[in-house]
C-alpha cells in the first residue's frame, strides 16, 4: 500500500477517489475532507455483496473500509502538522452492529489518543443515518517517524 500517495492526493484535493491503494481501488472508495474530518465513501456495487439472500454487504468490505478510514484520518492529522510518519496497522477489532444493506457505505474515524509511536483510533461505518452505525472498530496504528 502506498500511503504516501494517499497523503499527496489528500493534499491536492478535499475529495476524490482513493487511487493508488489496491484495496481502496477494489472497493471503489472515495474520500471527502471537511475541516479536520476525513470521511470515506464506498458506493454500492454487486461485488461487495457477501450474503446473496437476502443481499447484505460482505463484512470484510466493511472492515477494510474502516481500516482505510482510520489510516486516512491519521495521515490527515499529520499532514496538517506537516510531518508524515510511516503508518502500520497493529490491530483492529470490529463490532458488527447491524447488517449492511445494498447501498452506499460511509466511514469516519476519530483519533482517541496520539502517542509518539502509537495512535489509538475509533471508527464508525454507517449507511442511511450516521446515528445508526452498521459497524464500529477500534484500531491501534504504529507511527514510524
Amino acid at each position: 500500500m502506498s500511503f504516501d500517495a494517499l497523503a499527496a492526493q489528500m493534499a491536492d484535493a478535499d475529495e476524490g477517489p482513493l487511487s493508488g491503494i489496491p484495496y481502496a481501488d477494489t472497493l471503489g472508495a472515495e474520500y471527502r475532507i471537511e475541516g479536520d474530518q476525513v470521511t470515506l465513501i464506498v458506493p454500492y456495487r454487486k461485488s461487495l455483496v457477501g450474503s446473496p439472500q437476502p443481499p447484505r454487504l460482505h463484512g470484510g468490505a466493511v472492515a477494510g473500509l474502516m481500516e482505510l478510514a482510520a489510516i486516512a484520518q491519521v495521515i490527515h492529522q499529520f499532514r496538517q502538522e506537516d510531518m508524515l510518519p510511516g503508518v502500520l496497522p497493529i490491530n483492529v477489532t470490529v463490532d458488527y452492529l447491524r447488517a449492511g444493506q445494498t447501498e452506499t457505505v460511509y466511514a469516519a474515524a476519530r483519533i482517541v489518543r496520539m502517542g509518539r509511536r502509537v495512535a489509538n483510533v475509533q471508527v464508525e461505518a454507517w449507511q442511511d443515518e450516521r446515528e445508526r452505525p452498521i459497524a464500529a472498530a477500534h484500531m491501534n496504528v504504529m507511527l514510524r517517524r
